[in-house]
């Protein structure tokens, strides 16, 4: 079995913001129709909307914690989530239920944290994905908003592709090649495609807050825009990135003759908070900082709208899907 996640191989370019007038991500009353969200009210996770997943094995990457379903790991409070990672040595499964071994060994790892995910029971084809979050700030921390196919159509990963639309990795740490003087402010968006590894393929981007301020500081919001062969990625309502089917492919036999493969298929949406891995710890001060935990990622809402008026595609409501020159 291929790992679900593995970011080991990738070095990732910085790529600024160089538009000099804002893009503006659409309204809902562009054709947006809300489907699914979590406003993260009350004080429990609502278990009809996610299942935490519960693993040791490091996410592929060499990650150091073991996610729980812990409410010392996951905690919903005062109108938002809360993924929570500790120190503290910790024993449970190794793999999550769809790629674990029979019997599932157990490992120890010396942190501790949350991971929840929608996987069995909602997913989504094309749409706008948008949440408010908070990112925590570390030499070892690593945040993630990320989908993935809900079935392995075009076969395991990256075949069936990845889409990572919020990645913070050591926020706040020495950064030289960042402006604003308060060390690494660039937040992290991939799309991973194409082999089995080694031969997987991955296009990415960084961005920063037009002010240079550490995402860490406050709540800020994230848009993807999904369609038909095309994806736009904003924050706080500026688009940074836009790929289109020619960025991406996939080697499955399954996807010959189909340009937009893999990316046409409904993916699950997961947030997570891990601790250490061979991106964050191979980059900035490098390893994970002595003080790091407790770190929170908290999260005030999801929200999942898909186009009233082109379900098939979405692109009705992508500005009727023009691409960017």
């Amino acid at each position: 079995m291929s790992p679900v996640r593995t970011l080991a191989l990738i070095s990732y370019a910085s790529v600024g913001v160089t538009q000099s007038v804002p893009v503006l991500a659409n309204s809902q009353g562009d054709g947006w129709e809300l489907v699914w969200s979590d406003e993260f009210d009350g004080n429990q996770l609502d278990r009809s909307k996610w299942k935490p997943e519960m693993s040791c094995w490091g996410g592929g990457n060499n990650e150091r914690q073991c996610y729980t379903d812990r409410s010392k790991n996951i905690r919903v409070a005062n109108g938002k989530l809360h993924l929570i990672a500790h120190k503290e040595k910790f024993r449970g499964p190794d793999r999550p239920p769809e790629i674990a071994s029979n019997p599932n060994p157990k490992k120890v790892q010396p942190f501790t944290s949350g991971k929840i995910r929608t996987l069995g029971l909602s997913s989504w084809k094309y749409g706008k994905i948008e949440f408010r979050a908070k990112p925590p700030k570390g030499q070892g921390t690593w945040p993630a908003v990320w989908m993935m196919p809900s079935e392995n159509f075009y076969g395991s990963w990256p075949r069936s592709g990845e889409i990572d639309i919020l990645e913070g990795v050591n926020l706040g740490a020495t950064c030289l090649q960042c402006e604003g003087n308060v060390g690494e402010n660039r937040m992290i968006s991939a799309v991973h495609f194409g082999d089995y590894a080694p031969k997987n393929k991955v296009r990415d981007t960084r961005v920063a807050l037009p002010s240079h301020a550490l995402p860490s500081d406050d709540f800020h919001v994230w848009t993807l825009e999904w369609g038909e062969g095309l994806m736009r990625f904003y924050l706080d309502g500026r688009k940074y990135w836009e790929l289109t089917e020619k960025d991406w492919n996939s080697a499955s036999p399954k996807a010959k003759g189909n340009p937009v493969a893999p990316f046409d298929q409904p993916f699950y949406i997961m947030a997570n908070l891990a601790i250490g891995g061979k991106l964050s710890e191979d980059n900035n001060d490098k390893g994970v900082a002595d003080n790091v935990t407790p770190a929170v990622f908290a999260i005030d809402w999801i929200r999942i709208y898909q186009c009233s008026t082109d379900r098939e595609t979405g692109l009705a409501c992508m500005n009727g899907g023009e691409r960017d020159e």
